[in-house]
């Protein structure tokens, strides 16, 4: 597994804690329950997240704080509906908080809205979101990956011929800014 995957979620979980931290847990509540949601849960990209996951609640465990992560989200990563409703569970099921990997960077805006107006803090990963209703926000620079895509491809064509970019994922803001990026460089 990529380490950086697993520090991302680590850290995005850490923050949620951080998030609620000055908040007491109730009485009755033993234990901070945060729910994961990937895009989707096939790709070997997100199951690697899966294992970061994982790996953060066993670390946080490790240091005393009972932490149950639950990991939920679409088979596939382009279905937003899916999404959409696994997120409206999790709220209605009152998570402590919530790591989100938007699918699409406005259709997920409603349901962080009502997470947070629920008092459920979200961190979003991956992947931005067009809106402001979260805590924080974890990613690669996705403009700088796909620049440097274009870059190597301009390299392996010496600067010469035809390329044809196919688009990934639909309203993905990490798609999105890697397509910018690579584009912006070919240009060049």
């Amino acid at each position: 597994m990529n380490r950086g995957l697993s520090a991302a979620v680590l850290v995005a979980i850490s923050l949620f804690l951080v998030a609620v931290g000055c908040k007491r847990k109730e009485e009755s509540e033993s234990k901070y329950r945060i729910a994961v949601i990937p895009k989707g849960t096939t790709h070997v990209f997100w199951k690697s997240i899966h294992a970061g996951a994982v790996k953060a609640q066993q670390e946080l465990k490790d240091s005393g704080l009972d932490v149950e992560v639950i990991w939920k989200g679409p088979l596939k990563e382009d279905d937003r509906e899916s999404q959409i409703r696994v997120t409206e569970d999790l709220i209605t099921r009152g998570v402590s908080g919530i790591v989100l990997a938007p699918s699409d960077d406005m259709a997920l805006r409603t349901p962080v809205r009502d997470a947070v107006n629920h008092g459920i803090p979200v961190i979003i990963i991956d992947s931005g979101l067009n809106s402001e209703d979260y805590a924080s926000f974890v990613a690669t620079d996705n403009c700088i990956g796909g620049r440097k895509g274009g870059d190597h491809l301009g390299r392996i064509l010496d600067g010469k011929g035809k390329a044809i970019m196919l688009r990934c994922h639909e309203g993905s803001a990490s798609s999105t800014k890697r397509e910018q990026g690579f584009l912006d460089v070919l240009k060049e």
